[in-house]
C-alpha cells in the first residue's frame, strides 16, 4: 500500500483547481456542518426537558455548550496536526464516524456527567471537522469563488438553525430529549455515507504531507503570532463571546420578553433559523466582492438586535428583534474564516484550526459567561453585554478592514 505522502504527491487533483464548483460535494459539506451544528446547539432549546430528567438546572445544561466548546477548543490544533497526512475526504468520514457513535451514546447517558463525556468525542470530531471544511471547499471550486463555495457549506449550519434545532425542539417536547439525539445522531450516519459515496479523493496538498506533526503545531504557532491570522482570530473571540452569552439562553430570555415558550419557541428558532439561511445567501453573494462591508453590517445589525432585547420590549418587538439577530449572525462564522483564509492561502489548515480555537473559545467563553449571569439572576445583562462585544467587533473590523481581503493575500503568511 502507497504511503499518504507518495499517494499525495502523485495524485494531480491535489493541486489542480476545478473549472467549476463541485455542488454535489459541497452539498455534503452542507449536510455535515447542518449536523454538527445541530448536535451543538441541541441543548439551546431542551434546557427544561434535559435538566427535569437529569434532576439538574437549566444554567448546568446550558454549560454542555461551555464543556463542548472547551474541548473543542483544546483539541483542535493538536488534533488537526495529527490527522494532517490523512487524505481529506478520509478524515471527514472519520470525524463523522466519532460523532455518530457519541450521540449514539449520549441517548443512553444516565447523567448529566455521562452526557458531558460524550460530548467530549463529539467536540473532538467537530474541532478537525471545522479546521478543514472551509480548505476543502475552497479546492472543490476554481479560483475568484471559494468565497461563494464556503458559503454553501456554511449555509448548512443556517439551515440547522430551521431545521435542526427547531425539530429536534419539537421532537424532545413530543417525545424526549433522548429520541431527539438519537435522531442526530441517524441523520449523521447518513450524511457519514454520501460522503463515502460522493465526496471526490482529495489528497492532503504536497506542502502539508512534508511537514511532521512538530511541523504542522509550529505553523499553527506561528499562525497565532501572525498578522495575517491574529486580527481575524481576535475580532472572532470578541464577536463569539457576546453571541453565544446571549443566544445560549435565548429560551428563558424569550420567555420573560415575550412569554414564548414551548412549540412557539421551536418556531421562534425556526424563524431565526430562516433569517440564518436568507442571511448567509445574501451574505454568499457579496462575500468575494466586499467581505469588509458584509462583516461590517453583520455585526452591526447583531448589535442593534439584542440591544433591542434589553429590558421587556413586548413580543412584536422580541420576535423582530430575533429574526435580525438570526438573519446576521449565521453568516458570521463563514465571513470570519474566509477571511482567515484569504490571509493564509499557503497555510489554510493551520489558520482554519487558529480560527477555529478562537470561535469555540468564544463559544465556551459566552456560554460560561451566560450561566453566571443567568445563574445569579441577571438575565436582563444578557443582551446588554452581547450588544456591547457585537458593537466592539464591529469597531474593530473598522479599524482593520485589511483583515478582509477580496483575494488571498500570500505576502502576509509568514509571521511578522
Amino acid at each position: 500500500m502507497s504511503s499518504p505522502t507518495r499517494t499525495c504527491v502523485a495524485s494531480p487533483p491535489a493541486t489542480t483547481a476545478p473549472d467549476r464548483p463541485n455542488y454535489a460535494a459541497l452539498f455534503v459539506l452542507a449536510t455535515c456542518s447542518f449536523i454538527y451544528v445541530t448536535a451543538e446547539m441541541l441543548p439551546v432549546g431542551l434546557l427544561p426537558q434535559i435538566s427535569a430528567d437529569l434532576n439538574v438546572t437549566e444554567a448546568q445544561v446550558g454549560l454542555l455548550l461551555t464543556s463542548y466548546a472547551a474541548v473543542a477548543a483544546v483539541t483542535t490544533i493538536p488534533m488537526t496536526a495529527l490527522t494532517m497526512r490523512f487524505t481529506r475526504n478520509r478524515l471527514l468520514a472519520g470525524t463523522l464516524a466519532v460523532f455518530v457513535v457519541a450521540q449514539l451514546v449520549a441517548a443512553l447517558a444516565p447523567s448529566l456527567t455521562v452526557l458531558s463525556i460524550t460530548r467530549i468525542f463529539s467536540a473532538a470530531a467537530h474541532g478537525v471537522f471545522w479546521a478543514i471544511v472551509a480548505p476543502i471547499a475552497a479546492r472543490l471550486a476554481p479560483p475568484g469563488q471559494t468565497g461563494k463555495a464556503t458559503s454553501i457549506v456554511f449555509t448548512g449550519s443556517a439551515v440547522a438553525m430551521v431545521l435542526g434545532a427547531p425539530i429536534g425542539t419539537v421532537i424532545g417536547q413530543a417525545s424526549s430529549w433522548r429520541v431527539a439525539v438519537v435522531t442526530v445522531g441517524v441523520v449523521g450516519a447518513l450524511s457519514l455515507l454520501c460522503i463515502l459515496l460522493i465526496v471526490p479523493k482529495l489528497p492532503v496538498l504536497p506542502r502539508d504531507a512534508a511537514k511532521t506533526t512538530v511541523g504542522q503545531l509550529a505553523a499553527a504557532g506561528r499562525q497565532i503570532r501572525s498578522r495575517a491570522t491574529l486580527p481575524g482570530c481576535l475580532i472572532t473571540l470578541t464577536a463569539v463571546i457576546g453571541q453565544f452569552a446571549a443566544y445560549t439562553y435565548v429560551a428563558p430570555l424569550v420567555r420573560r420578553d415575550a412569554g414564548l415558550d414551548g412549540r412557539a419557541l421551536a418556531v421562534l428558532l425556526l424563524a431565526f433559523g430562516v433569517a440564518g439561511v436568507v442571511g448567509n445567501v445574501l451574505a454568499g453573494r457579496f462575500i468575494d466582492r466586499r467581505p469588509d462591508l458584509v462583516m461590517m453590517a453583520i455585526f452591526g445589525t447583531m448589535s442593534v438586535s439584542m440591544a433591542v432585547l434589553v429590558g421587556t420590549p413586548g413580543a412584536v418587538v422580541t420576535v423582530i428583534a430575533v429574526v435580525f439577530w438570526g438573519l446576521s449572525s449565521s453568516p458570521m462564522s463563514m465571513s470570519l474564516q474566509a477571511a482567515v483564509i484569504r490571509r493564509a492561502p499557503r497555510t489554510q489548515d493551520a489558520a482554519a484550526s487558529v480560527q477555529v480555537v478562537a470561535f469555540q473559545i468564544g463559544i465556551g467563553g459566552g456560554a460560561l459567561i451566560g450561566e453566571r449571569l443567568y445563574g445569579h439572576g441577571f438575565l436582563v445583562l444578557l443582551p446588554v453585554f452581547g450588544a456591547v462585544m457585537t458593537a466592539l467587533a464591529l469597531l474593530l473590523a473598522f479599524r482593520a478592514k485589511e483583515t478582509f481581503p477580496r483575494h488571498p493575500v500570500p505576502h502576509v503568511d509568514a509571521t511578522h
